[in-house]
């Protein structure tokens, strides 16, 4: 395990500098809407919070922690703060693969397309669309979390933004619950899939559908999808633990220690592969750790869109 303090202020610093927590520049996160075709003007406007364009990073950077965790390397991470920027952002951006981004990239076009066939008045705005900096305070940093939401909010009221359509559990708890007692300010918040307005022909499916922490404990959204599913003619098979009582996959200790996430991960999957149907997640953060422990895992965005085709 890592020292928690040598994370979370290397995470901090980065925040602070970068307004994200790897210190990549967003030009080289965030280009998924160059070739979505998505609307520039609308009624609600589309935050990604980037996080599904952090997940590939996250997979990099969590494979060196994995090889140096319970090293006597471990106790030099704390001098990356020191490191310039724009050296190590684009270091780790140039040692992630493109096929990943490329794969992340799909799903948020795909958010986008289910969108439109819905009819949803929404638009896209890159530069509008920050991180919400929820992991500082997941990791217990609230100064630091606070600072970079503030700077959020703000800058979303200066460009007249009332309405957030989200598109992960996280940036959505952040927004619906954190920055209005935080910040101060307040936002229409919903997620993609309350929005959804959609029906197929593709024939019955059964999936195992994972519900993340943030949906089904924090924000008690589970039921949501599932209609969603079932008017789409896709069937949630029974989970021993979910919506209100789901298990978490383990992604949000990736960053202390990559160990005890994948354990807790592989836990998770032993669950959800007990119904023998293809597994599904809502969340880039439990997508990606699901796929690391082992799973086979798509996100429930890819399903709605092959099937509403």
């Amino acid at each position: 395990m890592y020292d928690p303090k040598d994370i979370i202020d290397l995470i901090a610093d980065n925040v602070r500098k970068t307004k994200n927590p790897f210190g990549i520049p967003k030009f080289a996160i965030n280009s998924w809407w160059k070739k979505a075709k998505v609307s520039q003007q609308g009624d609600a406007l589309l935050f990604t919070g980037l996080m599904y364009q952090f997940v590939p990073y996250i997979e990099t950077s969590t494979s060196y922690l994995t090889r140096f965790e319970d090293t006597p390397w471990a106790g030099y991470l704390k001098y990356g703060k020191f490191i310039p920027k724009w050296l190590s952002g684009l270091g780790l951006a140039a040692i992630t693969p493109e096929r990943e981004k490329r794969k992340f990239d799909g799903i948020l076009m795909d958010i986008s397309d289910i969108l439109g066939k819905s009819k949803v008045d929404f638009f896209y705005d890159p530069r509008l669309d920050d991180y919400s900096g929820v992991l500082l305070y997941d990791l217990g940093d609230q100064d630091s979390f606070v600072q970079h939401a503030k700077y959020v909010a703000a800058k979303l009221k200066r460009n007249g933004i009332k309405k957030l359509i989200t598109v992960d559990p996280h940036t959505t708890y952040a927004l619906k619950n954190l920055f209005p007692k935080y910040t101060g300010e307040r936002f229409e918040v919903h997620t993609y899939f309350e929005l959804l307005n959609l029906t197929s022909k593709n024939g019955h499916k059964k999936i195992a559908l994972h519900d993340p922490c943030f949906y089904g404990r924090y924000l008690e959204l589970s039921d949501i999808p599932r209609k969603v599913l079932s008017s789409m003619d896709i069937e949630c098979a029974p989970i021993r633990s979910s919506g209100l009582f789901t298990n978490c996959c383990g992604g949000p200790a990736e960053s202390i220690s990559p160990k005890l996430s994948k354990a807790v991960g592989e836990r998770r999957i032993v669950e959800l592969e007990k119904s023998n149907d293809p597994i599904v997640a809502m969340c880039p953060i439990c997508l990606g750790n699901l796929r690391k422990a082992g799973a086979d895992v798509e996100d429930l965005s890819t399903v709605l869109a092959r099937q509403a085709q």
